[in-house]
């Protein structure tokens, strides 16, 4: 039986996750925007024998937004450039379901595959933002249960897009004149409630014929959608009691739709924060946490509660005790902080520093050996495939974790020390289809 390595992901994000990270010292100037230091950090995951790199994305920004959010590059442009720079690291991109269209978005992903011989992969989300709309000739944003629902077909349509074109559609023959065998190319004909698509694509088909596919919902309706259509779940869970019940729930999801457990893949986000001693890492993350201005907290928290004026409430007030209607907001996320919340009695300030600071996701504290310890803990008792690593400050936390974390988990044959060959999705264990 083949070795199962844990799985690692970079979530990529300019200054680092930490929301104050562009303030620290030791912070890029530019972040998202300085495009050699981008590419140091992706040749930094590779050298680390990373499986992916993931960009998220965002279609709404305000004055008060992450600083890695309110100015970067178009993701799939920058991957584009990422993949001209790299060799072998999976090259991951959210787009939304929502506010795309599956002609478009199919011709993209297709395009990235074709320059990266085969690494690309599409997070799919719906958009949670409520205000996003708003840049889209809209005023109201869909409601969560419509949003999949389109979300759904849209996947299904891009789907069908890919596959339009047989593996030897293009004979390019000079001698006969015959450019391509017209029997091996499909208009898909896609009339559904959502979308109205004649097709073909308008690009031949790429290595993986379809990108490796990724889903990081975590609601009812999120966890049906990614045990149906995803590869690779990214979900955030705090504690290990919570990650062993989300796996083994998504995967058993999976089995209902024609899936085996091992083809679909669990990466919790991992924030870890790695000094030397525990006591100098626990200071790094003060610090960090230090930096946190309460009105950017606060409105950081805010789409993860409902968008609810969190200014109203003294930051000593129990978090349990806020009225919250989450409405279209991140519902997975909020059932995730409100459970963390009452179960430590945390404040309002200090769930919006947790929040603020991860944005829900595992923050660990600790030595390279603690943070390999707990990212083997979780690995060996079936609470996740692998994690999408969260540096808090890039690049100088990242590059701790592949020269001091990444050595261990090799040495306890944890992580893979070499690339495999093949596609992103072979690499994962999957067919190109």
């Amino acid at each position: 039986m083949e070795k199962k390595y844990m799985k690692l992901g970079l979530f990529l994000a300019g200054y680092g996750h930490h929301v104050a990270s562009w303030r620290h010292p030791q912070a890029s100037e530019a972040g998202p925007m300085d495009l050699e230091h981008l590419i140091n950090v992706a040749k930094t995951a590779e050298k680390g024998k990373f499986d992916l790199l993931f960009l998220a994305d965002s279609l709404f920004v305000s004055e008060t937004s992450h600083p890695n959010i309110l100015s970067r590059f178009e993701p799939l442009t920058l991957l584009s450039v990422l993949a001209r720079e790299t060799q072998h690291i999976g090259l991951a991109s959210t787009a939304s379901t929502t506010y795309e269209e599956p002609f478009h978005l199919a011709r993209r992903f297709s395009s990235l595959d074709h320059i990266s011989n085969g690494r690309a992969a599409w997070n799919i989300v719906t958009s949670s933002i409520n205000s996003t709309a708003e840049n889209f000739n809209g005023t109201k944003h869909m409601e969560h249960e419509l949003r999949y629902e389109r979300a759904e077909e849209f996947v299904d349509v891009t789907t069908q897009l890919w596959r339009s074109w047989e593996s030897e559609t293009f004979k390019r023959d000079k001698q006969e004149g015959v450019f391509i065998d017209a029997s091996k190319l499909h208009a898909i004909n896609h009339v559904g409630k959502h979308f109205k698509v004649r097709g073909p694509l308008n690009i031949e088909r790429s290595p993986q014929v379809r990108p490796l596919l990724i889903q990081a919902g975590s609601s009812p309706t999120g966890t049906e959608l990614a045990a149906k259509v995803a590869d690779v779940v990214f979900t955030a869970q705090s504690n290990r009691n919570d990650a062993q019940t989300f796996y083994e729930k998504i995967k058993t999801k999976a089995t209902h739709y024609n899936k085996t457990k091992n083809q679909i893949a669990v990466m919790p986000g991992l924030f870890p924060v790695i000094g030397d001693t525990e006591e100098a890492a626990q200071q790094q993350y003060q610090q960090l946490q230090d930096l946190i201005l309460p009105e950017i907290g606060l409105k950081i928290l805010a789409p993860y509660v409902g968008e609810i004026d969190l200014t109203q409430y003294d930051l000593s007030t129990p978090f349990a005790d806020i009225s919250f209607d989450t409405g279209n907001g991140v519902q997975s996320r909020f059932e995730v902080i409100l459970r963390e919340a009452k179960a430590h009695d945390l404040t309002l300030e200090q769930v919006m520093k947790q929040v603020a600071g991860s944005r829900g996701h595992h923050i660990v504290v600790g030595t390279p050996e603690q943070i390999a310890d707990k990212m083997e803990d979780w690995f060996n008792n079936k609470a996740a495939d692998g994690f999408n690593i969260m540096p808090p400050l890039l690049p100088t936390q990242f590059d701790k974790f592949v020269e001091q974390v990444i050595p261990i988990l090799q040495k306890r044959n944890l992580v893979q020390t070499s690339y495999v060959s093949g596609t992103l999705r072979e690499k994962f264990g999957l067919e190109n289809n």
